[in-house]
């Protein structure tokens, strides 16, 4: 029952009600779950997930949100708003990501559904040019090991061959050596991340552009994760070198408003250096019965919402906020680095920047996991080797918070060095799932995904 505890408290629906429940019961329930479960986050424990943790922000974007919640997106006659938010949040992220210093295209943009819309419109987009424009029809791409797992998903499902670039053991960044060795004449595009997810470290993007000039294929940076903070860290003076648009060779750059943007889940956006690689994915059919039918991206219709929402964050934030939280947060997650390199059990994986990664070369890193999770704190896990990461958001700014990692830390290395021959109860599975999962097996995750989805169906 841990994984459906609103069962034995509200029963569970298996077919709709016969009669409607009242509107005053629907939200009150609705209420405590969310207040249940906000509880959890709002101390600051907890690793990404939760970019923002402003409530008035939140109930600021839920008026937005509610003016154009039932409108489709699609219907630019009807809502001429949806074009101008759209239209701004690209030319936003764009100005952000130093487009201005293009001159040898015309640079647009794409709102998409998040970061793994991005990653597959991106690699749709590479496929699809690359067969109008030389006749690829066995496409491949090049992506470090450690970029996100939603290109292998976008290579699966449109036909595209993944080859995967080792990387440093110790930098964790790619190979680009073995990058140089393994493009061919089918290669369509490289990826480098800014930053991976799992290490926050930023691959050699400088290396990578000059590489994807020289052999003429498309370079796409996943900033999904970090490109509505990194630009802010760059201009506050910390150390993170040029990703962007500023090096000739960057093609395309997918940057998630719904983390540190600050809006609502859903909404990403992927930039590209030139309309044409942005144009060659759109689908059209022109002789369909029901009229001339097209669409820039996968999705049909999409709530007006979302893109009311997401430039409402933007344009109340301002560059002004922006520079604020980010300051915030590398600030702590400076801190929060510098606690952990002074215990000599734990090494920081490579150069890490607000999201960082430890491990321990005397234990199981699992064994602190297992410990923290006590204290209330929820990692995010990695393997080969074992390790867990912290990406800092705006709730670890709080007062106290580093604080309580110091403290709480120092005990959890003490259980560990005391529980180093015993095996770990928790294991790497992206997205926090709790509890002994520690099988790779593909069953074993299909299960666990499963239960994710259709649990609550069969729970007695």
């Amino acid at each position: 029952m841990a994984n459906h505890p609103y069962a034995e408290r509200y029963g569970v629906n298996r077919k709709i009600p016969e009669h409607g429940m009242a509107r005053e019961e629907v939200l009150a329930q609705l209420q405590q779950m969310a207040h249940d479960e906000d509880a959890f986050w709002e101390t600051g424990k907890c690793s990404g997930t939760m970019y923002c943790g402003d409530h008035d922000h939140y109930n600021f974007m839920t008026e937005a949100f509610g003016l154009y919640a039932h409108v489709n997106a699609l219907q630019r006659d009807m809502c001429p708003s949806q074009t101008r938010f759209e239209g701004e949040i690209i030319a936003m992220t764009l100005d952000m990501l130093h487009a201005d210093a293009i001159d040898d295209g015309e640079p647009v943009g794409l709102v998409t559904t998040g970061g793994t819309g991005s990653i597959l419109h991106a690699m749709l987009a590479y496929r699809d040019h690359a067969r109008q424009t030389r006749n690829i029809t066995a496409p491949n791409v090049i992506k470090p090991e450690t970029a996100h797992p939603a290109f292998d998903k976008a290579c699966h499902l449109f036909d595209i061959e993944v080859r995967r670039a080792p990387i440093d053991p110790v930098t964790t960044l790619v190979d680009v050596q073995w990058v140089a060795d393994n493009i061919d004449a089918n290669t369509v595009a490289m990826i480098g991340s800014a930053p991976n997810y799992g290490y926050g470290t930023i691959d050699p993007i400088a290396e990578l552009s000059q590489l994807a000039l020289e052999r003429n294929v498309g370079l796409h940076v996943d900033g999904c994760l970090g490109g509505f903070i990194l630009p802010w860290g760059q201009e506050l003076g910390f150390d993170i070198p040029v990703f962007d648009f500023r090096h000739p060779g960057v093609t395309s750059i997918s940057a998630d408003t719904h983390k540190y943007g600050y809006a609502f889940k859903g909404t990403s956006v992927l930039a590209f250096r030139d309309k044409a690689l942005r144009n060659s994915q759109f689908f059209f059919l022109t002789d369909w019965t029901g009229g001339k039918y097209c669409s820039p991206g996968m999705e049909g219709s999409r709530s007006g919402g979302l893109l009311a929402a997401t430039w409402a964050a933007m344009v109340s934030i301002g560059r002004d906020g922006y520079l604020r939280y980010a300051r915030e947060i590398f600030e702590t997650a400076e801190a929060m680095k510098h606690i952990v390199s002074s215990h000599a059990e734990l090494r920081l994986m490579g150069k890490p920047t607000f999201c960082f990664s430890f491990t321990s070369d005397d234990f199981d890193i699992y064994h602190v996991n297992d410990f923290m999770r006590t204290r209330g704190w929820r990692f995010n896990g990695q393997q080969y080797p074992n390790s867990i990461h912290m990406a800092v958001t705006r709730p670890q700014t709080q007062p106290g918070v580093v604080e309580a990692f110091e403290a709480d830390l120092a005990d959890a290395l003490e259980y560990a060095r005391e529980h180093k021959d015993e095996q770990p109860k928790s294991g790497s599975i992206y997205g926090g799932i709790p509890g002994g999962m520690t099988a790779e097996a593909d069953e074993f995750i299909r299960a666990v995904m499963a239960d994710m989805m259709d649990g609550q169906m069969v729970v007695p």
